[in-house]
């Protein structure tokens, strides 16, 4: 260890004993430091589970927004006023971490990494030295890059401060109209907020369907619950420019023609934040996000990432992945922190389990679909079945349609996608479940699951499904 590093108060309150030949003498220990950049999921998380295991480090987190360790997945029902106050969303305040001994400081930025030094230095100059660097850096927006998008009431919604000056323009300014870019997650229940809020949204989409990773004939029913909710949908348009509106106070330009909103939700997804990990050198994968290891290290031994800016295995496509999801930050960052407090932990990665609601849909998706099982390397075979959760004999019973995908080679079970008002995303966690466990589809097949009529068939939709995907397969012999 570098002792000259080390500035005077970073010592331990006490020593320990040490045997010096005969001598008994007492040595002076000197505190970890570890520096987290980042506190949005992934750096709280990382800081919580490593003070834990080891309370002598001396953790310091930095954050250059106004919150910390905040739930950014429900920030749209925060704006469509389901949740009423945004202090519901924050896990943890700096002052509780704070007394567990964590150094929280908001409103501060990293201006660059020297890592022969190991020393982070701060917007203003001051230098925070290290001996493990955290990288939680997270995302950031995809802009379109068009003229007028900084204009005001042209929003983005990734962290909380985002949520909060959307819903208070949209109470302040009286909004009536908004036009939402982009017809991904965020995009689709950001029509339910708006709608909630009592605002007349319009989607413009430069594809054909919304959440083009679904079968279309699944998006096909996303596209019905929009309209039934007095969505307009603008599909296949190009966006090409913001400008004043004549009766409202935006204009967005379109090769469709023009629409005008009192605000516009720019939501064409994220990019990882990846700027201070590249001018360090650290080696990013082939998604553009850094790459780690299975105990989140990087590139360097003293680095890690964490979250949002970084990979994850992905357990049936064997490859590494970009999936910004908040539970699998989480997860990262308390393996990050149990290695860092001494206990080795391993991330032993995803199976892309993702889900939304969109008014009284749920619509949900885990594993591979067709084209990432072809860029895998698979074979896939796939069927969409539509079914009765309950039996008919039962009040009440909804449809769900449910899409299974296979490799025909093998049988390995590959993905599947579910929609419907009722029973999607349980079953589609039962199937995250087969995936993790790498079962083939006459596995799933024969899984065994609770059955009662009040909430399934005796031959459950998942059995169904994957009984009739058999029906289609032609297996090949295995190499």
């Amino acid at each position: 260890m570098d002792i000259a590093r080390w500035k005077s108060g970073d010592e331990q309150a006490f020593v320990f004993p040490q045997s010096c030949g005969r001598r008994k003498g007492w040595v002076k220990y000197m505190k970890r430091r570890v520096v987290i950049i980042g506190g949005g999921a992934g750096g709280p998380s990382t800081a919580a589970e490593a003070g834990r295991r080891d309370p002598s480090l001396a953790i310091t987190m930095i954050e250059k927004g106004e919150y910390i360790s905040y739930a950014a997945c429900p920030m749209p029902y925060y704006i469509g006023d389901v949740i009423k106050d945004e202090k519901k969303l924050i896990a943890r305040t700096p002052e509780k971490f704070r007394e567990g001994g964590v150094d929280v400081r908001t409103g501060v930025e990293a201006e660059n990494v020297d890592l022969a030094a190991q020393v982070v230095t701060l917007v203003g100059g001051e230098a925070l030295p290290f001996d493990v660097l955290v990288l939680a850096t997270g995302t950031r927006p995809i802009l379109p890059g068009i003229p007028g998008e900084d204009r005001e009431g042209v929003f983005t919604l990734k962290q909380l401060p985002d949520a909060v000056g959307i819903k208070q323009f949209i109470r302040e300014s009286r909004c009536r109209t908004a036009i939402i870019v982009g017809a991904g997650f965020i995009g689709m229940e950001m029509c339910e907020a708006f709608r909630e809020a009592g605002v007349e949204t319009t989607v413009v989409n430069r594809g054909s369907m919304p959440v083009p990773r679904w079968d279309p004939e699944l998006g096909q029913l996303v596209v019905k619950s929009l309209l039934d909710h007095q969505i307009r949908m603008m599909a296949d348009t190009t966006i090409q420019a913001i400008e004043k509106g004549e009766t409202c106070r935006l204009r967005l330009i379109t090769d469709q023609g023009k629409i005008e909103a009192d605000v516009i939700l720019l939501a064409i997804g994220v990019r990882p934040s990846v700027g201070l990990a590249g001018e360090m050198g650290l080696a990013l994968g082939k998604t553009g996000a850094v790459a780690v290891d299975f105990s989140q290290k990087t590139s360097h031994p003293a680095v890690y990432a964490v979250g949002d800016c970084c990979e994850a295995y992905h357990r049936v496509s064997r490859r590494w992945v970009h999936i910004p999801l908040g539970d699998i930050a989480n997860k990262q960052g308390r393996v990050a922190g149990c290695n860092i407090g001494g206990f080795p932990t391993i991330f032993p990665g995803i199976v892309g389990a993702q889900a939304f609601k969109l008014f009284d849909l749920e619509i949900a998706a885990t594993g591979l679909d067709e084209r990432e099982a072809l860029a895998a390397g698979f074979h896939p075979v796939s069927n969409l079945v539509w079914g009765d959760v309950v039996p008919l004999s039962v009040p009440g019973t909804t449809r769900l349609g449910l899409k299974l995908i296979a490799d025909e080679a093998t049988g390995l079970f590959l993905g599947a996608q579910a929609i419907g008002p009722h029973g999607a995303v349980s079953r589609i966690n039962t199937l995250s479940a087969a995936l993790w466990s790498g079962l083939s589809i006459d596995e799933v097949a024969y899984l065994d699951l609770a059955y009662s009529p009040p909430f399934s068939r005796a031959w459950d939709l998942i059995h169904i499904a994957a009984q009739d995907l058999m029906k289609k397969m032609v297996r090949r012999p295995p190499r």
